[in-house]
């Protein structure tokens, strides 16, 4: 068996025996929400149910006003975002941020082949956004994973895709409702620190979110966030291929953190504004401890949202 089967079967077994049973069931996906077949019927709260699902045959024989409950569709068509641009190819901690795409592609996608549903990939990766269709089964899921896992490292290109149109791709390649994913490090090419400012593919997952359900990861590294005490360090960029020697004095090490933390902060408020749910994986952190807690505090959240006063 190849080294990268071995991490796939590694993968499948974590995601079985640590988050099977956690993040799915009755197909509501990810984030609980209604989905579109007719459910039971309960009695209508004025000032939360929507009076548009008034059913009115048990209204008519109990002389009490009645809602339908809806329940999810039985089959989700799941699409991935894979972001694979140079910026990726980055790790000082246990891992690298395209292991990181990697394993939460791999969650979500064993998690829906084993509910029978299907599961595409759009991978942005140098001068071209790669599509992959999307399929049923455990054998096509090894195959979209072993793409991602065998893609070569990131090359400097001229005028690239950003993340912004690759949203828009993924935007108008399903029409048809279901969950989109989308896993990146969300950095631009020219980063506002104005954590107020709108980003480049803000408006584009604003609309993506209109009809899909969607779950932006953002992949992170600490060196990302601050700078050790080292001295003079010689930086490239990924994206450009630019070096350029600093000194990384406690003034500078300060600014870089604040100029981060400001970024980080925009990414927030941004997919907060859209109504993204927003999960942030670290290379120094458990990323399966991480998504479990995530969606612990997305149900609660739903649940207090949803729950009828006594």
């Amino acid at each position: 068996m190849s080294t990268a089967e071995q991490a796939l079967r590694r993968l499948e077994l974590t995601v079985t025996r640590r988050l099977d049973g956690l993040l799915h069931g009755a197909h509501q996906g990810l984030l609980p929400g209604t989905g579109s077949e007719a459910g039971d019927s309960r009695v209508y709260v004025p000032g939360e149910d929507d009076v548009r699902r008034m059913d009115w045959n048990v209204t008519a024989r109990t002389t009490v006003p009645h809602v339908r409950d809806l329940i999810a569709d039985r089959e989700l068509e799941t699409w991935a975002l894979a972001d694979l641009s140079p910026s990726m190819d980055f790790g000082t901690a246990d891992t690298d941020k395209r292991d990181l795409v990697v394993s939460a592609v791999g969650a979500i996608g064993f998690l829906s082949s084993r509910m029978g549903d299907r599961f595409g990939a759009l991978v942005l990766h140098d001068e071209y956004i790669h599509r992959m269709p999307a399929r049923t089964g455990r054998p096509a899921l090894y195959g979209l994973l072993h793409s991602l896992m065998d893609a070569p490292r990131g090359r400097i290109v001229p005028d690239p895709p950003d993340l912004a149109e690759a949203i828009e791709v993924l935007s108008a390649s399903r029409r048809r409702r279901g969950m989109r994913l989308i896993v990146s490090d969300f950095l631009d090419a020219h980063p506002d620190l104005d954590p107020d400012a709108e980003r480049p593919w803000e408006r584009p997952i604003r609309r993506l979110a209109a009809r899909h359900q969607v779950l932006a990861v953002e992949v992170i590294d600490p060196r990302e966030l601050e700078l050790p005490d080292v001295g003079r360090v010689a930086f490239a960029d990924p994206e450009t291929g630019k070096v350029r020697e600093v000194h990384l004095s406690p003034k500078i090490r300060q600014a870089y953190a604040e100029a981060a933390a400001l970024q980080r902060e925009g990414t927030r408020l941004a997919l907060r504004r859209a109504g993204i749910a927003h999960l942030v994986l670290r290379t120094d952190r458990d990323w399966v401890f991480d998504v479990a807690q995530f969606v612990l505090r997305q149900r609660r959240t739903s649940h207090l949202a949803h729950r009828r006063p006594t």
